[in-house]
């Protein structure tokens, strides 16, 4: 088991490793860079550097204050774009390289300051994916507790899942990885239980802010589900956003060679893995023998062939950039890029096309691990150069119209 979670990371890494052939510079401190990007020029500005591994981020009410996790275990505070020395909060021990992902801000955080991080948890049946809230007091969070612990025990230390989105129903919406050990073989005995409604693996959930499942889940009353289940047939998926109009939320999944998908998850719904998958196992053979359809099972909105790995998604509400409105902004960690996806109307496709992805930020070579829309109508995001390296070499960066 243990060499087969050393293989995998080292697969990882590799496609993680970032070419430097024909790469811009990051910004630093004081020096932004000015790059064309989707079809106009903006400046790319360096909010705070020295990160290692962000994961996630998450604004604070009225201003640009904001938190970062580090998937080594740490919760930052970004304060009027400096980067607070000391960690708010520590995931606690064991620790390792890659434990702590999602975070998120209560729709009240004004008034109550709480605070949402999913993170690992190991216990004597291994390893999952576990929520704790705590609450903001100054830079540090205080009253931390553990108020959920997902059924989603392996021995593996990846596929973790552990986004975090609160949707305008003011539910915590948490995304839990298939948490397959198996990953470089065709074995499917572990990841085959992401279409099992007894256990957390392979699930969006939808929980209260105090990590309990609402009564109209849509498992809840079932004898052979789990009542936190939303949905099910996920394989590793983070980014989540609600649309700002149908407020129906969409998911990203992170398919293994190939089958990445973006989904729009209804309640109680199957998407498919692995029974339905565009990509191959890591031995290049194919996930499954109906990679497209299957009775019963939700096609995806869009997919990647080759994979770009995602890994984040906004839905673009701001006014800086006008023309950008209603776009989805996308994270891409081997495709190294920001890519902005224009989804057309009915009879809106130009040339015939429903969509347009237009790729950006490619120029400089990084994994982009988490896009965010600021208060400032500016959009953000976390970059890190290789998975789970345990180096300070992560950043987050401002993206503007250039002057």
């Amino acid at each position: 088991m243990r060499l087969c979670a050393i293989l995998v990371v080292l697969a990882l890494v590799a496609l993680a490793r970032p070419s430097a052939q024909g790469r811009v510079p990051l910004p630093t401190a004081g020096q932004p860079v000015t790059i064309a990007a989707g079809g106009r020029q903006v400046r790319v500005s360096l909010v705070a550097g020295g990160l290692v591994g962000p994961w996630a981020m998450a604004f604070l009410p009225g201003g640009n204050d904001l938190l970062v996790t580090e998937m080594a275990g740490r919760l930052r505070v970004i304060r009027n774009g400096v980067l607070v020395p000391e960690p708010a909060w520590q995931v606690p021990p064991p620790g390792g390289r890659d434990v702590l992902h999602g975070v998120a801000v209560h729709p009240d955080f004004a008034q109550n300051g709480l605070v949402y991080v999913a993170h690992a948890k190991t216990g004597e049946r291994g390893i999952t994916t576990a929520l704790t809230r705590g609450r903001l007091d100054g830079d540090r969070l205080v009253d931390a507790k553990e108020i959920f612990v997902s059924d989603a025990w392996e021995k593996a230390t990846f596929a973790l899942g552990g986004g975090l989105r609160f949707g305008p129903d003011r539910r915590l919406y948490m995304s839990i990885g298939d948490r397959d050990s198996l990953v470089l073989s065709d074995d499917n005995s572990i990841r085959i239980r992401a279409q099992n409604l007894d256990t957390h693996l392979g699930k969006v959930l939808r929980l209260t802010d105090d990590g309990t499942a609402p009564p109209d889940n849509p498992f809840v009353g079932r004898k052979d589900a789990r009542p936190e289940i939303f949905t099910y047939g996920h394989r590793t998926g983070f980014g989540m956003a609600f649309h700002p109009e149908t407020r129906q939320l969409w998911f990203i999944d992170i398919g293994p060679m190939g089958g990445d998908r973006l989904d729009i998850l209804l309640p109680g719904r199957n998407y498919g893995w692995p029974l339905v998958s565009m990509g191959r196992n890591y031995t290049g053979n194919l996930v499954s023998d109906q990679p497209w359809f299957r009775p019963g099972i939700e096609m995806p909105r869009m997919f990647w062939v080759p994979v770009i790995s995602p890994s984040s998604l906004i839905f673009y509400t701001g006014d800086l950039f006008p023309q950008w409105k209603g776009n989805i902004f996308i994270g891409a960690l081997s495709g190294q890029q920001l890519l902005r996806v224009v989804i057309r109307a009915p009879g809106q496709g130009a040339g015939g096309q429903a969509e347009q992805r237009v790729p950006m930020l490619t120029e400089f070579g990084m994994r982009y691990r988490d896009v965010q829309q600021g208060n400032d109508g500016a959009i953000y995001v976390a970059t890190e150069v290789t998975y789970a390296s345990g180096k300070p070499d992560g950043t987050v960066l401002r993206i503007e119209p250039a002057p």
